[in-house]
């Protein structure tokens, strides 16, 4: 049935039924949800108040704990994308004057410097080219030039397919008295992440990757002495939305309110965690690893050459460097239009000189790599 609209009582709208197309979505994020978190998402609402939802919660709680192997108290999801995960951390951390040290690698070192800013952290640097990771060396030398407050790194870039590595780090950061501030939005879920035994302070991450969910909730957990620093704050926290000292009061023991939760996004991020903790997290990790390992074979048998070094290579996410005299973009098309399968383009530096392949959560299967390494090589030629 069409439904029509009236717009200001003078022109009318025709609309059909929602309808989109079926997409294989193998680029840097959204995945495809799992089909059984879009089913929990049709499940009755309840209030954000009810006691069989807040039951829900505290369910939720414990599987991010498991998830991210932390304690943490303050685990809990974010009404907001990944974004807002990221923003809490640094609005919730950093008070004016702070001096915050960002390891930027990739677009979302960069954002992270921004964020930071707004909320009145001098903000230095240490950088590395794009797709390159730190070594604990030019980290310790950065801590010790700069004296930071907080240190901030992303242990997954998205725009380049590196992972960086936290062996060490947590320590580094004790001796220096700072906080460890780390992005997981391309990790928890499908690659190695111990918050706790790494000595992570702060972290967020999102739930359309590895968690095989919508986008729209997002992972945020702070350590103790993150939220010692929270508590000694001067001044308020500048954002009220994601200010913890209130939302905690909600997914703590209280339960007060803050905000409507989003009811259906919370069944479909307690679903996700859910089939992460029945299949196990190192059954999981390895999952992520064997698929990508099998498309970086196929890769390289069909004559594409990956831009990671193959040890700080993501298994999630692998950038594909773009053929000389190929149009990127033109095949990211051709295979969108004419297979139904989303790959990425790159992004900031890394613009028309990779493609980026997600293999995470759900989508993370010989099956999928099949379908891109059949259809890429035909694209390329076609364009």
């Amino acid at each position: 049935m069409t439904a029509t609209l009236a717009i200001n009582n003078r022109h009318q709208l025709s609309l059909d039924p929602l309808k989109m197309p079926e997409r294989l979505l193998l680029g840097p994020g959204p995945s495809n949800a799992d089909p059984a978190v879009l089913n929990a998402m049709t499940t009755r609402q309840v209030s954000h108040l009810d006691p069989e939802f807040l039951a829900r919660m505290s369910e939720i709680q414990s599987l991010l704990r498991y998830v991210w192997q932390t304690e943490n108290q303050l685990t809990i999801p974010i009404s907001g994308t990944g974004s807002a995960a990221m923003e809490a951390t640094l609005a919730n951390s950093v008070e004016p004057g702070d001096r915050v040290l960002v390891g930027v690698n990739g677009y979302f070192g960069l954002r992270l410097v921004d964020m930071a800013g707004r909320y009145g952290a001098e903000v230095q640097t240490i950088q590395r080219p794009w797709g390159e990771t730190f070594t604990l060396a030019e980290i310790r030398q950065g801590l010790e030039q700069h004296r930071p407050a907080i240190l901030a790194l992303v242990h997954a870039e998205t725009s380049t397919g590196a992972c960086q590595s936290l062996d060490g780090v947590g320590d580094l950061c004790r001796e220096f008295d700072c906080l460890l501030l780390v992005d997981t939005v391309t990790s928890m879920g499908g690659v190695p992440l111990y918050i706790d035994d790494w000595g992570i302070d702060l972290a967020y991450s999102c739930s359309q990757k590895c968690l095989s969910c919508p986008p729209g909730i997002s992972p945020f957990t702070m350590g103790p002495r993150a939220i010692e620093k929270l508590n000694r704050r001067s001044s308020q926290v500048a954002n009220w939305y994601l200010d913890m000292s209130l939302v905690s009061k909600y997914w703590g023991n209280d339960r007060t309110y803050h905000h409507t939760a989003p009811i259906s996004m919370t069944y479909a991020l307690r679903e996700g965690l859910r089939l992460i903790a029945d299949e196990g997290l190192a059954a999981r990790w390895k999952r992520h690893r064997d698929t990508a390992e099998y498309l970086w074979s196929g890769l390289t048998e069909i004559g594409l050459d990956c831009y990671v070094e193959r040890q700080d290579r993501l298994p999630t996410l692998t950038t594909v460097r773009i053929p000389d005299g190929v149009d990127g973009k033109a095949v990211f098309l051709k295979l969108l239009n004419e297979d139904n399968i989303e790959i990425g383009n790159g992004l900031g530096d890394l613009t028309g000189r990779v493609w980026r392949i997600g293999l995470m959560g759900a989508n993370s299967s010989r099956e999928n790599v099949d379908r891109v390494l059949e259809a890429l090589p035909r694209a390329i030629a076609a364009v």
